[in-house]
């Protein structure tokens, strides 16, 4: 049994993950917006960044797992955030060859390393200390997985937006595009040297990680997952619902830093928009701390359903309106998007009748919901604007409210599950 000292010492290495893929991954957010100008592109074609990143999800989770089971946690961690170094260095050839499907292989690279890292220290939170405070150290990490999405989208802004502000019709002139392209090399060098030193930090600290670690549970092939999976409504109603919600989830903050720089809304400065998006995060960040609380009082679904229909009554104002008032609306989405993720995951547990590990990792391959959705955004951005782009978030909304309130008349499957469980969403 590991000591309280080293146990405290393996959680706080395990939860600089957490950070790290929370920073990184909200910083497609400003990078769509960038690419956008950079090689002047549409808005679905922007999209494919988003495409690129959250695809691996639905590629790489089932054999992400059987990889940790083999390999174990530290080694996996340590393989996975070397692939996030050579995606970043993927993305720095693509930029300097001027190759945007440079950058989209580099994205999708760097997002197979977290999905392997969040395969490995999702079940490290938990076992990293006493049993009875495992849901105040998963809290922790969730907290600061948050941290990293909001600090992300700020330095993408600082970083990435300055000088790529390109109207409808306009061209990117040639000087703001070749530093554009170097302050994504510079971002990306500087991911790249602070991963080089993460890998080392949890290499050194390998042995008190290991000690404390749970043994690794035997990982599903993809196709005894997918058949105990397509037995079960409820696994298959719990895939559809994270599809939905990720893709919402992803499209609105990709479409963001655009969005309030359109004439319609707030028509101030591409990296001034940039900014902005980084309080969309933060009301999820508020949200986890509030929801948590919230769910010591009401029932998980029926707070479900309510999120999800504040939700989509904003996004119903921001296509029906214009100007300030529907910027708040769409960055305060956010905040009620904060608990969707873990409550989902635990409804469909509940209910699921296939085995835990089955359901659990079909609902990770749903997150492939975050590289659909956004394309559809785009479409629709590029042919009525990015106010009636957010129809489909409202009506992924819909479904979940709608999933919700079955939810709450469903049987239960699962013995001993009790709705407590907690799981970190891909940001």
């Amino acid at each position: 049994m590991p000591t309280h000292n080293k146990a405290t010492g393996a959680f706080a290495s395990v939860t600089t993950l957490f950070f790290v893929w929370g920073f990184i991954t909200s910083l497609v957010d400003p990078l769509v917006a960038a690419v956008k100008g950079i090689f002047n592109l549409s808005n679905v074609e922007a999209q494919l960044s988003a495409f690129a990143f959250f695809i691996a999800y639905g590629i790489i989770s089932i054999p992400a797992a059987i990889l940790v089971s083999r390999l174990r946690a530290v080694p996996s961690i340590v393989l996975a955030i070397a692939m996030m170094i050579a995606g970043c260095f993927v993305i720095l050839a693509g930029t300097n060859l001027d190759t945007y499907p440079g950058v989209l292989l580099g994205l999708f690279v760097i997002a197979s390393g977290i999905t392997i890292l969040q395969v490995a220290a999702n079940p490290l939170a938990a076992a990293l200390g006493v049993p009875e405070r495992s849901h105040f150290r998963l809290t922790l990490s969730q907290a600061f997985n948050s941290l990293g999405t909001v600090l992300g989208p700020l330095l993408g802004a600082n970083l990435l937006l300055k000088g790529v502000e390109v109207k409808p019709g306009e061209v990117i002139d040639a000087t703001a595009r070749s530093n554009a392209l170097g302050a994504i090399d510079l971002s990306f060098v500087i991911i790249a040297v602070l991963l080089a030193f993460l890998a080392g930090f949890i290499w050194w600290s390998r042995r008190r990680i290991t000690d404390a670690a749970p043994p690794a549970p035997a990982a599903h092939g993809f196709g005894q997952t997918l058949a105990e999976v397509a037995s079960s409504r409820w696994a298959l109603i719990g895939g559809l619902a994270i599809f939905l919600y990720v893709g919402a989830e992803v499209a609105i903050g990709t479409q963001m830093a655009l969005f309030l720089n359109s004439e319609s809304i707030w028509d101030i400065p591409l990296q001034h928009a940039g900014y902005y998006v980084s309080l969309y995060w933060l009301g999820a960040m508020i949200g986890r701390f509030v929801g948590s609380a919230l769910l010591t009082r009401m029932k998980a679904h029926r707070l479900l359903a309510v999120n999800t229909a504040i939700a989509a009554a904003l996004c119903l104002f921001v296509v029906l309106t214009r100007g300030v008032p529907a910027g708040y609306a769409a960055l305060s989405i956010g905040l009620f998007n904060s608990i969707m993720f873990p409550v989902i995951f635990t409804l469909t547990l509940e209910r699921s009748s296939a085995s835990t590990d089955a359901t659990s990792g079909f609902l990770c391959m749903s997150i492939i919901g975050g590289a659909i959705i956004p394309l559809i955004v785009g479409k629709i951005a590029d042919m009525s604007g990015y106010s009636t782009g957010l129809a489909v978030p409202m009506l992924c909304y819909v479904v979940l409210c709608a999933i919700a309130i079955a939810a709450g008349r469903a049987r239960t499957h699962a013995a001993g599950v009790d709705g407590d469980e907690e799981f970190v969403s891909p940001h």
